[in-house]
């Protein structure tokens, strides 16, 4: 039996962060695309919340975008004064290799996300039963 580490447990390095998904995604197999939500804490902490966002398209979209910088806003605002790290897992089915779609996800986040939140972000892709990053932390965001 696997036991999932706890959020006090420290994520050190874009491995770890890999691992992280893959505990908690357990086992990475879905039947619907979804977005997931985590956070770390300036420490690598995550916090103890995870949320799916299910039902997401198959690129993101302008009101998808905006509504995942609000709800990011807000718990920053409330749960990381010292600043922190959104981690995202893009959850679907089929096969665990990486696809155009996959793809242009990790681009249009990349182009709306590094300017707003400054490179603290990530996004992994959880199918077919493994979880890879498409687009890893920066070791800043997991160095402590």
């Amino acid at each position: 039996m696997t036991s999932l580490p706890t959020p006090e447990s420290p994520v050190r390095s874009a491995t770890e962060l890999t691992d992280r998904w893959a505990a908690l995604l357990d086992p990475p197999v879905f039947t619907a695309r979804s977005l997931w939500l985590a956070w770390l804490d300036a420490a690598g902490r995550m916090l103890p919340v995870v949320v799916p966002v299910d039902d997401v398209p198959l690129v993101p979209d302008h009101s998808l975008l905006s509504g995942l910088l609000q709800f990011h806003d807000a718990v920053a605002e409330q749960s990381l004064p010292d600043g922190g790290h959104l981690a995202m897992a893009l959850c679907r089915h089929g096969a665990a290799a990486v696809r155009g779609d996959d793809d242009e996800w990790a681009k249009t986040l990349q182009a709306v996300l590094d300017d707003v939140l400054d490179g603290t972000w990530s996004l992994h892709l959880a199918a077919g039963g493994g979880v890879t990053a498409l687009v890893p932390p920066p070791w800043r965001a997991v160095h402590r």
